[in-house]
């Protein structure tokens, strides 16, 4: 085992991967330790998300901490407090069209944020090998693939936004952190993931939503672009695999093995929809409409993901019929929460739950 795992700081915890990752941590029946969230709860923080944890493991095995990353006392103190022996940092600031109109906080949160964490665990770990820090990347570092070439661990960075800019920083950074100072760490590069808790402005749950109120749902350019979609479950338990086998100063890439474009996967997702709601197969088709390309748009992107399934026997368990049936499930079932985060209501909930936190 990379790390004994005995208290897990996730960072970003309350975000949408980072808590279906504490979800998954408490379902395993081989952990046993304890769980520190660390989050700012920007925008895309979400302590619904972890309302059941919250109820069963609070101050027993889970405990969450409000806290900036970029702020170096209060991670310090977290990793004293409660002898941190394991990080899996998911915090970032991680939507593109974001990151092109306001690109200081994605070099300010994923750089500096990343730095502040590495200083932190060196200074806590000293030279320690029984611990490991967990980096949490994105294949949007390797930049755009042609028709038929996929992204390997040793595929050359070519960022093409702010926001992959700052990813692929913050991978240099915790890899040198390996080689100059020894810390233990390992990195993955996850293809585009999706499921339950996925904050709305992204693909698949903005279309999700904007069908419930019959929105325009738009796709950009020629609807060409091409992604590799990993089940959010299937991506926490890549990492789980990581965590208990990965090889110190490694990179691993995690990807579902499923392209699709942009518009096939709309039109899939309207056709889930439609059968859900017992509307006509092509009710919600109706209501794509395209728009002006981005700036910067990668065109493809797909992951080889050999190495984390011959080396430590990973491989995704969810297809993406039923993932995506799963994820439409969830949001129809969660109405409350889709209500709270897109009317501001979560704020006051916020407020009334955790005060001073």
């Amino acid at each position: 085992m990379s790390s004994s795992i005995s208290t897990i700081a996730v960072t970003g915890g309350a975000g949408f991967i980072g808590s279906n990752f504490v979800h998954f941590l408490f379902k395993q029946a081989d952990f046993k330790g304890i769980v520190v969230n660390i989050d700012k709860l920007t925008y895309a923080g979400n302590l619904e998300n972890l309302v059941e944890i919250e109820k069963k493991h609070a101050g027993k095995r889970y405990f969450f901490k409000k806290a900036d990353i970029c702020d170096p006392e209060k991670v310090s103190a977290v990793f004293t407090k409660y002898a941190v022996d394991t990080v899996v940092n998911f915090a970032a600031e991680s939507h593109v069209d974001r990151s092109i109109y306001g690109p200081k906080e994605f070099v300010h949160t994923n750089i500096i944020g990343t730095f502040t964490l590495l200083e932190a665990a060196k200074e806590s770990w000293g030279d320690r090998q029984d611990v490991l820090f967990h980096h949490v990347s994105t294949d949007e570092v390797f930049g755009s693939l042609g028709e038929s070439d996929f992204f390997y661990e040793t595929t050359s960075y070519d960022p093409r936004s702010p926001y992959s800019a700052s990813k692929a920083a913050s991978d240099h950074l915790v890899s040198a952190y390996f080689h100059t100072y020894h810390l233990p760490v390992t990195i993955s590069n996850c293809s585009n993931n999706y499921g339950p808790y996925h904050f709305p402005e992204k693909l698949i749950p903005l279309m999700i939503l904007n069908m419930l109120e019959e929105k325009p749902l738009p796709v950009y350019g020629d609807g060409k672009n091409i992604r590799d979609w990993l089940f959010v479950e299937d991506h926490c338990s890549a990492i789980y695999a990581i965590l208990k086998k990965g090889r110190h100063g490694e990179t691993y890439n995690i990807g579902g093995e499923n392209e699709w474009t942009n518009i096939d996967l709309v039109n899939r997702l309207c056709e889930t929809m439609a059968k859900k709601n017992n509307k006509p197969k092509d009710h919600y088709k109706k209501l794509i409409t395209y728009v002006n390309d981005r700036p910067g748009h990668d065109r493809r992107y797909a992951i080889n993901c050999d190495k984390i399934k011959n080396e430590l026997s990973w491989k995704r368990s969810v297809t993406f019929e039923e993932g995506l049936d799963r994820t439409v499930t969830w949001y129809l079932a969660n109405s409350q929460w889709i209500e709270h985060v897109r009317n501001g209501e979560y704020h006051k909930w916020l407020d009334k739950n955790y005060q001073g936190r």
